[in-house]
């Protein structure tokens, strides 16, 4: 984390001499970055440090059908989150000191519920359950070092 404040200050004077039009430019191509960074870890279902998330919660034997069992071990198969990391939910932009990847409208809410591990309910009007912690957004020390590289093109262009 220390590593990270010295890069923002010693970016944060070099992104002071750039002109308004060229320092957006620089941190919409940095928000850009930061989304396919954090898209990919989410494919990969690992929070920034490498860890992998906890699993999805097996299919339960209680169900009334074998119907809805099937439908949910199909799901047990497929990526988490895999909606959630488009870029139609996923939202890269820059103001005019800052670079921001987040979660838009409804997504905002889903992914804060996994990203904190909050309790929510399974569907509308029914059954509570507590999510697991499951990391969605960070910075990681490669992603660091590829804003700085980036920092470094863009001055260098």
């Amino acid at each position: 984390m220390a590593d990270f404040l010295a890069l923002e200050s010693w970016a944060g004077a070099l992104l002071a001499k750039l002109q308004p039009a060229q320092r957006r430019r620089m941190l919409v191509d940095v928000a850009r970055r930061l989304r396919t960074a954090n898209a990919q870890r989410m494919r990969a279902q690992t929070d920034p440090e490498g860890q992998p998330w906890q699993p999805r919660k097996a299919p339960s034997a209680t169900l009334r059908s074998q119907r809805p069992r099937l439908r949910q071990q199909a799901r047990q198969r497929q990526p988490m989150f895999a909606k959630l990391r488009r870029a139609k939910h996923l939202k890269a932009r820059a103001a005019s000191d800052a670079a921001v990847v987040e979660f838009a409208s409804r997504a905002q809410r889903i992914a804060r519920v996994h990203h904190f591990g909050e309790t929510d309910t399974v569907n509308p009007g029914g059954p509570q359950y507590a999510y697991p912690a499951r990391e969605l957004l960070g910075i990681s020390q490669p992603d660091a070092d590829q804003l700085l590289q980036a920092l470094l093109d863009h001055l260098a262009a």
